[in-house]
């Protein structure tokens, strides 16, 4: 019974761990590129560039991605930290989260598309961040989760999102963890093709708990294949709640540099405890204790970033503070629009037909810096 019992909650806390958004935040969202203010008393929209392994989204059940371009409608009344969801019944998409618009594309398309929303940003605004979800998450809750992140944390560059094929059953943790591995290669082959694409900037991922392992797993692969950093591409690398065993993320930070990873951990969270169970006894990174000093030796010999949020924790089980708490959506709001003087003033100015295009954008200023590439071909990257 007890290990039935740890295996649904943890089934359930590892979950996306998108809250039905009937809590009251303090703070509004407030507008930035990715936010598009709609018409009055409108939602506004973030649009999202979807890449999914998900047999619902179109995919075969071979790990190869299905390409979207997804809307979807922040409403007005929303609150930081919270997805606005109805507890029973349609969704109003004046008051809660709702899809406004798909649209599905081929792979040369999608990238095609992802340069031209890119084209006449500035500076740290033509990023791209890639969130990465975790165990037990619809792709409707993943879509959501990333607006909120988009919305509270005032990102202005491209949000992107890959969806693995997650059963969605509350005990189908190892099918799930099979299905994330499957996954490795389409997840490598975008965060590649995503740092090729004309005119982007850098490349952040944000990815929590079983999505984090995906993640470090795949960028462990495309470091093994002599592109460490994407080529100087690669910015922010945030894993909230890692689900992954701490000799395991020692092996695969070793192949990355440090520097450009970040990890939000929280010693009272009770899904990563019960996880640990499961596994053995084995400790899972994104619990351990930044004030114990063995936790402390542990993580300062990593060399990544630590940020302890156990005093963040929205709810009993404490696995999503990572978007709940509007604090500390705004520190990861604050790391990825951190600006870099060195690219402040390059503009990206591309044509999503395959030519450059300087002439056909708006001027740029005397000091800044214009990129104009052509579009190349996917097959010849």
């Amino acid at each position: 019974m007890l290990t039935r019992f740890c295996a649904l909650l943890v089934a359930a806390s590892l979950a996306g761990c998108v809250s039905d958004g009937m809590r009251m935040v303090d703070g509004h969202v407030g507008n930035a590129v990715s936010l598009v203010a709609g018409p009055q008393g409108e939602p506004a929209n973030v649009a999202i560039f979807v890449a999914s392994t998900r047999r619902s989204e179109g995919a075969a059940d071979d790990g190869r991605a299905h390409f979207s371009l997804t809307s979807i409608g922040v409403p007005l009344n929303h609150r930081a930290g919270s997805v606005e969801r109805p507890s029973f019944g349609g969704a109003d998409r004046r008051r809660h989260f709702t899809v406004m618009s798909k649209r599905n594309m081929d792979e040369p398309e999608f990238y095609g598309e992802v340069a031209s929303h890119v084209s006449g940003r500035v500076g740290n605004s033509r990023d791209v961040l890639l969130y990465v979800h975790g165990f037990n998450t619809s792709a409707d809750d993943a879509r959501y989760r990333l607006a909120q992140i988009v919305a509270d944390g005032r990102f202005s560059g491209v949000p992107a999102l890959f969806v693995w094929n997650s059963r969605g059953g509350l005990f189908n943790y190892e099918s799930d963890k099979e299905a994330a591995t499957v996954s490795r290669d389409a997840l490598e082959r975008l965060i590649v093709e995503l740092s090729h694409t004309p005119g982007v900037g850098r490349i952040h991922v944000l990815a929590h708990s079983m999505g984090a392992w995906l993640t470090m797993e795949t960028l462990r692969g495309v470091a093994q294949s002599g592109h460490r950093d994407l080529d100087g591409k690669l910015g922010e690398v945030m894993l909230a709640a890692p689900d992954i065993d701490l000799n395991v993320f020692r092996q695969q930070v070793a192949r990355l540099d440090p520097r450009h990873v970040s990890i939000f951990v929280a010693n009272n969270d009770r899904a990563l405890s019960l996880s640990s169970r499961i596994a053995g006894d084995r400790q899972r990174l994104g619990a351990m204790n930044p004030t114990n000093p063995e936790d402390k030796a542990e993580l300062d010999r990593l060399g990544v970033a630590v940020h302890d949020i156990s005093s963040f924790s929205t709810d009993f089980v404490g696995h999503g503070a990572f978007a709940e708490a509007p604090d500390v959506v705004r520190t990861i709001g604050a790391q990825l629009t951190a600006p870099r003087p060195a690219e402040a003033e390059t503009q990206a100015v591309i044509d999503a037909r395959g030519t450059a295009a300087a002439s056909e954008a708006a001027p740029a200023a005397p000091s800044q810096k214009v990129e104009t590439q052509p579009l190349a071909p996917l097959a010849a990257r």
